[in-house]
């Protein structure tokens, strides 16, 4: 019995062969011949649309083989054997073997498999190396990110016409992508050369104190480039410093005391932090390279909230970011901010409202007295004429808003950027999360330890006044809709290791355990962090 799939094959390679003759072979004595070569690149070309119609409308004339395509082919060759540096499966677009594919090539079929190889080998390096090797919704479902990715057809164009700048065009152009790409070579020099040394024993080491765990402290903060060439034994002011930088690189307390954080922090091996930069520079792929002159930028794993404007943070922020339950964490993804809404109402969500508060009215209808009880046409509804123990989650016809207060869940102010997952930046009465190292507490929103200077800082560009202009609504105790003359972009990221415009890395912890995640799937896909690749 013949295989469905070589019916495929043979229907696709029918499809290339009649695309051909319909450009005029037969009719044309001019046109090129029905040659090996043709019947080659059609052949490998059949189960490639794009492919077989773009060999088909150059009448198979080669892009790769011919004696005039050398240059091309060298350059193109040549930038992919920089796969593994940018942390890319190089099994996909293995310059190796292609390169070896070539010089074993004796008949013209043999060069026409060779021709279609390559062209493959290129559309998976544009598609790779401009919007990553993974499609981040696949890998996590909190990811939300959608991906730019260049046109097939336009790659072949773009890239016959003039080979090398697209192919130095492709990788991200922000500086964040080139320090990446420093930082991941200067981690696999450091590993070769033997690592970060020993590590620190376990203990709270202080200043003042001496023994083995200081000296052991010592070498490894020098390994890592926070101290000097030093000989010193014991917890002097420079070890200190040292240590307190490192706390500030790695989101941890600054008190130059290494207690169980920092310890965990420090002995993190150079392996493991190359693992989180080789991640980094895939979600560096999945970003847009244009994310605006003037953006927000809220980190997830530095819980922190940025406005950037030309590449410098003009405003910074703490924040509390969504808890790590798989219903409740804060998903990232990039959108606009329109407007703010000074003196909110908070409605509540659906699935809090159910699985939250409905057990609660169940055993006493007057709890949550704060919220009031809305019906299907925004009517309040007095709770004494529920018998809420008739419902359950799926078919309780109310919702629950609370109104504008100083004890209201939003706080104050809530800044929005309409989205499907009704995430938004907001103020909160409990300020207390903020003085936490690790904050993940809400229900997915984004809350903010400084919205009113934070909205002030949104305004200045459209008030000469913008403290007064907030303030003058806020006295109102009206809810109030202010709109952002310039709409802002906003970019919910989840950054594990970036670097500082110095180059020096920072670190943060993988609270929701999705670069574990990315990792498998790069490593699934062929990446071998660390391994010389090709």
């Amino acid at each position: 019995m013949s295989s469905p799939h070589r019916h495929k094959a043979g229907f696709g390679l029918a499809l290339c062969l009649a695309a051909f003759l319909g450009t005029g072979a037969l009719a044309n004595p001019s046109a090129p011949a029905l040659t090996p070569f043709t019947r080659s690149v059609a052949e490998a070309a059949g189960r490639s649309d794009v492919i077989s119609a773009f060999y088909a409308g150059r009448s198979y004339r080669p892009l790769w083989t011919g004696p005039e395509d050398a240059e091309r082919r060298q350059a193109f060759l040549t930038a992919i054997a920089q796969a593994s540096a940018h942390g890319l499966p190089v099994q996909r677009y293995d310059a190796a073997e292609l390169a070896a594919r070539f010089r074993a090539a004796r008949t013209e079929a043999d060069r026409g498999r060779v021709e279609v190889a390559m062209t493959r080998a290129l559309l998976a390096w544009a598609h790779d190396l401009r919007g990553g090797a993974l499609e981040p919704g696949k890998v996590d479902p909190g990811i939300k990110r959608e991906v730019q990715r260049l046109d097939p057809r336009s790659v072949l164009t773009a890239f016959e016409a003039d080979p090398r700048p697209f192919l130095n065009g492709l990788a991200p152009r922000t500086p964040e992508y080139a320090r990446l790409m420093r930082a991941r070579m200067e981690l696999e020099a450091r590993i070769a050369a033997g690592g970060w040394g020993p590590q620190v024993p376990a203990g709270k080491l202080r200043p003042g104190a001496t023994g083995e765990g200081v000296l052991a402290l010592r070498n490894r903060l020098m390994a890592m480039g926070y101290l000097g060439r030093s000989t010193v034994a014991g917890y002097d002011a420079s070890i200190e410093a040292a240590v307190r930088a490192f706390q500030i690189d790695h989101g941890l307390t600054p008190d130059g005391v290494v207690g169980e954080g920092t310890l965990a922090a420090l002995n993190v091996s150079p392996e493991t932090r190359l693992e989180s930069v080789l991640v980094a520079l895939e979600r560096e792929r999945w970003l847009a390279s244009d994310r605006g002159e003037r953006h927000i930028w809220v980190n997830l794993t530095d819980f922190s909230a940025r406005i950037v404007e030309g590449g410098k943070v003009t405003f910074e922020t703490r924040s509390v970011i969504g808890k790590d339950s798989p219903d409740q964490r804060s998903p990232e993804f990039s959108d606009e901010m329109e407007y703010m809404v000074i003196n909110p109402s908070w409605h509540v969500p659906r699935s809090i409202t159910t699985k939250e508060y409905l057990p609660l009215l169940q055993r006493n209808p007057n709890a949550a007295a704060h919220l009031k009880l809305i019906d299907s046409r925004g009517q309040v509804v007095n709770r004494g004429s529920v018998n809420f123990n008739a419902y359950n989650a799926r078919n309780f016809p109310y919702s629950m808003r609370q109104p504008p207060s100083d004890g209201n869940a939003l706080g104050l102010v809530k800044f929005m950027f309409p989205n499907p997952w009704n995430i938004y930046l907001h103020d909160t009465p409990s300020k207390s999360l903020f003085d936490r190292e690790v904050r993940a507490f809400s229900h997915g929103c984004i809350r903010l330890a400084q919205p009113f200077d934070f909205a002030y800082a949104l305004l200045a560009r459209q008030s000469d006044d913008p403290e007064g202009l907030f303030q003058s609504h806020l006295r109102t105790g009206k809810e109030t809709v202010v709109r952002l003359e310039e709409p802002v972009p906003v970019h919910l990221v989840y950054s594990t290791a970036w670097a500082g415009p110095t180059g020096r890395m920072s670190y943060r912890q993988d609270i929701y355990g999705r670069d574990g995640v990315i990792l498998e799937a790069l490593r699934a896909a062929g990446v071998v962090p660390g391994a010389v690749q090709g």
